[in-house]
């Protein structure tokens, strides 16, 4: 018979097996092989950006230390590389999606069918929160939220489910903005482009992290005004510079449940999503290398360099807080939906 001591070091060894063999599992699965890390937008973009730093140092992370390959699948507003992660990629744990937070909310808020279900995605993690806003040449008329209440701003845009879409489309329909809207540009880098070579004068959905990184000299030289910030609480930065926020310019408890429903995609400001069916183990140790990656002292260091703002959540919390959009009354989806429908403004 087994003494006491006896059983209790039985059991413990029972209890740190498994992890250990789960882990060893992980490790010969990988060892060797290349994970496809498909970025939804063109190159060169904040997505983009954030996307191939995470490449460089989560592999080392990961057991049996695989190799993150990133490529662009950029089209339909990120709806091209969401169908793809979800529908044709692998589900052995092989595929990450970068894909837009717009994507997430499209099937529940929107009127075009997707080639995903956001629900059903296997979240992974965000690499931060986005602060979203509107921005402006400093030569066109609009230097105000205020002044798009009589002015038309002529803005780049991706196609319905981008941030660059649907916060101005939002914003014209729910508070009497004047954004109008030059679609088919398939990323912010396109976008900023448009707005250098005054094909059009500004942009909504855009992040700061992005601006910080990608054109801090816009502001140093300025060469735009920050309209506004397309959040509810605002970003602390941009509170403290006396950006208003469009939040504050609701006038009923019903559009502001919409604007906070839409806005929600700002609190997964950069998901990174695995196909259903993925196995548990893989889910697992993904998640963690995500995490313990946007730690790494190295990283951290080149992020600030490089002016990126990294804030992770993990893919459990990301995973919670799709569940519970997806849980919200159906009126408040549907009258979202009809506020998303654009209308250019006369």
């Amino acid at each position: 018979m087994l003494s006491r001591a006896c059983l209790v070091a039985v059991l413990a060894g029972l209890a740190t097996a498994a992890p250990a063999s789960a882990q060893d599992s992980v490790a010969q699965f990988y060892k060797g092989k290349d994970i496809n890390l498909v970025v939804g937008s063109s190159a060169g973009g904040g997505y983009d950006t954030y996307a191939r730093l995470i490449a460089r140092y989560m592999g080392s992370y990961i057991p049996g230390n695989p190799t993150i390959v990133p490529q662009n699948m950029p089209g339909a507003g990120s709806n091209k590389a969401g169908g793809y992660i979800y529908s044709v990629a692998p589900k052995d744990g092989t595929a990450i999606g970068a894909v837009f937070p717009g994507i997430i909310l499209q099937p529940l808020i929107g009127d075009v069918p997707t080639p995903h279900d956001p629900s059903k995605f296997i979240y992974v993690g965000s690499a931060n929160s986005d602060a979203y806003m509107c921005v402006a040449r400093k030569d066109a008329a609009v230097h105000t939220f205020k002044d798009l209440l009589t002015h038309v701003l002529i803005i780049a845009g991706g196609t319905e489910g981008a941030t660059t879409h649907d916060l101005p489309v939002i914003e014209n329909n729910l508070l009497g903005a004047h954004f109008r809207i030059v679609t088919g540009y398939p990323g912010m880098h396109e976008d900023t482009m448009a707005i250098e070579q005054n094909e059009v004068q500004g942009v909504c959905g855009y992040g700061w992290a992005s601006l910080e990184s990608q054109h801090p000299d816009w502001l140093t030289r300025g060469f735009i005004n920050i309209v506004v910030q397309e959040s509810v609480k605002g970003y602390s930065k941009l509170n403290a510079m006396g950006v208003p926020r469009t939040f504050d310019f609701a006038k009923t408890d019903e559009e502001r449940k919409i604007l906070e429903l839409v806005y929600s995609q700002g609190v997964f400001g950069r998901p990174y999503v695995l196909p259903p069916g993925v196995p548990a183990d893989r889910v697992a140790a993904l998640r963690k290398a995500f995490m313990e990656t946007l730690h790494d002292k190295a990283l951290l260091a080149e992020a600030a360099h490089m002016r990126l703002d990294i804030d992770p959540i993990s893919g459990e919390d990301l995973q919670a807080l799709v569940a519970k959009l997806y849980a919200l009354p159906p009126s408040i989806a549907a009258r979202t939906k009809q506020a998303l429908i654009y209308k250019p403004p006369q």
